[in-house]
């Protein structure tokens, strides 16, 4: 079992930068897949970013090019540092761990646990 907490939220001007960062409880953090969400009421829960245990990334195509997914396994962190924010991206950010081979789909079912989230707010 892993426990998952966010910060690094908080609200930036369009064009602007924030870097998010959970902290993991678990021991074997480096066992697990590792994943970034976000939700919207209008959205929903979608998949932004997600890091394998290799360090391997997959993004969503609205953030590619953008967003960056890093983990650091000696200190059980997982990063997404975000860059050229613009208004759409203003979402409640999510941070999950998965065991699960198809993590790089970004489902959401395939994340067992979860943050409690941290606000992001783009302003144009």
């Amino acid at each position: 079992q892993v426990q998952l907490v966010e910060s690094g939220g908080g609200s930036v001007q369009a064009g602007g930068s924030l870097r998010l960062s959970c902290a993991a409880s678990a021991s074997t953090y480096s066992n697990y897949y590792m994943g970034w969400f976000r939700q919207t009421p209008e959205r929903g829960r979608e998949g932004v970013a997600a890091i394998g245990r290799d360090g391997s990334t997959n993004y969503a195509s609205s953030v590619k090019g953008r967003f960056t997914i890093s983990r650091d396994n000696a200190k059980n962190m997982l990063y997404l540092q975000m860059n050229t924010l613009q208004p759409e991206d203003t979402a409640m950010y999510y941070c999950a761990a998965s065991t699960s081979r198809y993590y790089y789909q970004m489902v959401a079912s395939g994340y067992r646990y979860w943050g409690q989230g941290t606000q992001v707010t783009v302003s144009s």
